[in-house]
């Protein structure tokens, strides 16, 4: 079943907000069997919408529209639609009392602008809004539907949740769609292709691969769509027993999850704790780490030794292996590791020293040179690795390789 998305706002053409409402939402529809054939962000200009729903009525499903229905003048969706569809605005005393039950408590809230919000299209089904004032408008035409949401992500992504799906689910019969990910690291796109080009060749043909590449992995995601959910499921799972020996610990996961999630996973399950010394990656590391709701299960904190003097007076580096060999060295990553491992007392460690650029550089140790030191229990490892010129870029990837090997390690 095809879906097309139109999120409305000027906002979002000057380039003043991000349209993530739109990922979100073809993510979602995806998993539930519907295809979305386009995204289209246009401004708040009435004949713009008119036009842009008609074309896209004429060729699809469902409309999905999000945005512009705001309690200020330039809020225009709902006067639009009811243009289109030929009906007026009436006042809902339902959708009333849901706004006072809403702002209750929050004095001098309920104003004219407010109460203005339950006016809504006579000829909509009216969905109430539970995290919000702005109502959600659901029209139907020649058996097709046209539902508008405000652009709001939290009041979006409750009423998609909690309505649209389920009653789209209702309204229209879909197949079973199934999805599979797996996360690689250590390839180029280009790479994989070559290294899953005979696998990739023999996949049925209702069986579709994609290749999402991201800095530093490879995201591969198997679809697949009949009416069978069970044998559906049966087929994906054997395509992935057989591209397992392919790849071996280059699969980081086989679920669309990021490498700090299966580090923290991998420490949770055998009970370990974690430390981090960054110096080129300036904290990332951490930052991702403690970005997973409960990592204090197991992390403990981390040094940022940017200065060699921190890494000498703070993690224990010999001052004079820093001035032999100089800081972006396995020597110095090594016992940068170890020192951190041993003033934060974890079974765990990683640590980071490396030219991120773009200035910086020697011929010896050029821009984009980083070593990456892990630490479980008693035993440590290192690597070094040769990245690009961009400074970002640089510690993104040393960011993820850091994980990458820490992983690879936890499993030994």
């Amino acid at each position: 079943m095809n879906v097309e998305i139109i999120t409305i706002g000027d906002e979002l053409l000057l380039g003043q907000v991000v349209d993530t409402n739109s990922a979100w939402m073809g993510a979602e529809l995806a998993k539930e069997g519907f295809r979305v054939r386009g995204i289209t962000s246009i401004g708040d200009d009435a004949d713009e919408i008119k036009d842009t729903i008609g074309r896209l009525l004429e060729k699809t499903d469902i409309v999905l529209v999000t945005g512009g229905l705001g309690p200020t003048k330039d809020d225009i969706t709902l006067r639009t639609l009811c243009e289109f569809f030929e009906t007026k605005m009436v006042f809902s005393e339902r959708i009333y009392k849901n706004i006072e039950a809403f702002l209750a408590g929050r004095p001098g809230a309920m104003n004219e602008l407010n109460r203005m919000q339950a006016m809504v299209p006579e000829k909509a089904t009216v969905i109430s809004n539970t995290v919000g004032t702005a109502p959600i408008t659901w029209f139907e035409r020649d058996g097709k539907i046209l539902v508008s949401m405000p652009g709001v992500p939290v009041e979006m992504k409750t009423v998609m949740n909690n309505e649209i799906i389920p009653r789209l689910k209702q309204y229209f019969r879909v197949p079973s769609i199934q999805h599979r990910h797996i996360i690689v690291g250590g390839y180029s796109e280009s790479a994989l292709a070559i290294k899953l080009e005979e696998w990739e060749n023999n996949l049925p043909d209702f069986v579709k691969l994609a290749y999402l590449p991201q800095i530093g992995l490879m995201r591969l995601r198997l679809t697949a769509s009949m009416n069978d959910p069970q044998e559906l499921s049966r087929v994906l799972d054997a395509q992935i027993e057989k591209v397992k020996p392919i790849l071996g610990d280059a699969i980081l996961a086989l679920e669309d999850i990021t490498p700090e999630v299966v580090v923290g996973n991998l420490l949770r399950q055998k009970k370990m704790t974690m430390a981090t010394a960054e110096s080129c990656t300036g904290g990332n590391i951490a930052h991702l780490i403690t970005s997973v709701s409960g990592s204090s299960d197991y992390y403990k904190g981390s040094v940022v030794a940017y200065a060699n003097e921190i890494k000498h007076n703070i993690l224990g580096v010999s001052e004079s292996d820093l001035n032999t060999y100089g800081a972006v060295s396995q020597q110095v990553v090594e016992q940068m590791v170890r020192g951190v491992q041993s003033r934060f007392k974890t079974d765990v460690a990683v640590a980071t020293s490396g030219v991120a650029g773009p200035n910086g550089g020697t011929p010896e140790k050029p821009v984009g040179m980083v070593w990456i030191a892990v630490a479980v229990r008693d035993k440590v490892v290192s690597e070094c690795f040769q990245f690009g010129k961009l400074r970002d870029r640089n510690i993104t990837r040393a960011t993820i390789e850091a994980l990458v090997l820490l992983k690879k390690e936890l499993e030994k």
